[in-house]
């Protein structure tokens, strides 16, 4: 796929977002907290493929959980499919970025 495509995916699927929270009436604050740290939309062109790939990948994983968390049977398994595949796009870095985000968000739901 080339860049161009991937962004229009991308900006799909950010509005593809915006319709499903405001189909079910939730925010979606959790399942898009991993996207959200990417800082990576579709209308910052300068960004690498990689990027782009790697934030379509997690958006729509986050699409996948809010609906799987909404009853929409089948939604769990694609989320873990597309958890994998955006894993393979992430350098090390955005995988500790991950990580402190799963850790900071246990800690918050203990507290």
């Amino acid at each position: 796929m080339q860049k161009d495509e991937l962004i229009q995916l991308h900006t799909f699927l950010l509005h593809l977002k915006t319709y499903v929270e405001e189909m079910v009436g939730n925010d979606g604050v959790e399942e898009f907290r991993r996207y959200e740290q990417l800082d990576v939309t579709p209308y910052q062109v300068y960004k690498s493929k990689r990027e782009h790939t790697l934030a379509v990948f997690t958006l729509s994983k986050g699409i996948a959980d809010l609906l799987h968390h909404n009853n929409c049977p089948g939604m769990e398994k694609i989320s873990c499919r597309l958890d994998l595949m955006a894993e393979r796009f992430m350098t090390e870095k955005e995988k500790q970025l991950i990580n402190d985000i799963g850790f900071n968000s246990e800690m918050t739901s203990i507290a």
